[in-house]
């Protein structure tokens, strides 16, 4: 009896180590795979706070929850299952869904760039400031992250491509947790940072109320960075699915070219090549993002804009008959 308990706890211990050792496994590859979507995680903060941008203080912080709840069950309920069945049964159609994400992505970062320099801008801002639709900004915004949660999930799925189907679910998992956390917990520390400054700057100390006005002070500087920082991300982003999903399908042509001038720049300028070359491929996948991006636009406002306008311009006549 009592080598045979032993033998149990011996089991018991052997059981132990084994998912422990897994657990290090899939914390160390969600790791990896985390690193890798780094630098859609910073597009998607820089993207997220706009949202917010003009709100009452009291209704930044729970919009900001609704949109990273949607964010959340984007990479859970939606993108999770599908890009695991895809990269299971049909692993030649990710690249497609991802390049038409892209072009969405490259879509909205053009438009933002149209609105702003044809005067629409101008035109709204000088009319009566109209209280935001909550449903509209949070529905905008996680219809937004869908694609950046795709991306985001699609580089990760990549990371651990080699692993079975259950340790993939729960890597990608522990993923999409992880950086939703990280994003929206950056974005609500964005957004709150003048009411911080300004209950700063009504203590009694000198140096920390003069930090405090400081805060309050650059807070619209930073959401104005962070708006172009946003729409330059969407092109980057959407121009880099569109070069990478070109290339994987067999149109080498625009992916070679840039691929060479970063390779150019990058044995080119030394010690500073690798960030040069990463530079040199950033601007170039802004490029091809606004490029598309503006073709579609262009498309868009010559077809279904055109015609949403002629309906509208419709509907007074027919009330006033």
């Amino acid at each position: 009896m009592a080598g045979g308990l032993v033998a149990l706890f011996d089991d018991v211990a052997l059981l132990a180590r084994a998912a422990a050792a897994s657990i290090d496994d899939v914390g160390a590859a969600a790791g990896r795979a985390g690193v890798k979507a780094a630098g859609v995680v910073v597009d998607d903060t820089a993207v997220t706070p706009q949202y917010v941008r003009g709100l009452s203080a009291d209704r930044e912080i729970p919009i900001i929850r609704r949109i990273a709840l949607g964010s959340l069950r984007n990479k859970l309920l939606i993108i999770l299952p599908a890009i695991l069945l895809l990269s299971q049964f049909l692993p030649w159609l990710l690249t497609p869904i991802l390049m038409v994400g892209g072009a969405y992505l490259c879509y909205e970062g053009a438009e933002k760039i149209w609105h702003r320099f044809s005067g629409h801008h101008d035109d709204h801002a000088s009319a009566e400031p109209a209280m935001p639709d909550e449903k509209t900004i949070v529905s905008g915004a996680v219809r937004t992250d869908f694609i950046l949660s795709a991306e985001i999930m699609v580089i990760s799925l990549n990371e651990v491509a080699s692993e079975g189907f259950w340790s993939r679910a729960i890597i990608l998992a522990v993923v999409g947790l992880a950086i939703t956390i990280l994003v929206y917990g950056v974005v609500a520390l964005i957004v709150k940072m003048d009411d911080a400054g300004l209950r700063l700057s009504q203590t009694g100390k000198k140096g920390v109320a003069a930090f405090g006005r400081g805060l309050v002070k650059g807070m619209p500087k930073l959401l104005s960075a962070l708006t172009i920082i946003g729409t330059a991300a969407m092109l980057w982003v959407g121009g880099h699915i569109l070069l990478v999903g070109s290339d994987e399908l067999g149109l080498h042509a625009v992916y070679g070219f840039v691929h060479h001038l970063e390779e150019l720049a990058h044995e080119a300028t030394g010690a500073l090549g690798g960030v040069v070359g990463w530079l040199v491929n950033t601007v170039a996948s802004a490029i091809v993002g606004l490029v598309v991006g503006a073709l579609i636009v262009l498309v868009l406002s010559l077809t279904l804009h055109r015609r949403k306008a002629k309906t509208e311009a419709r509907q007074p006549e027919s009330a006033g008959h």
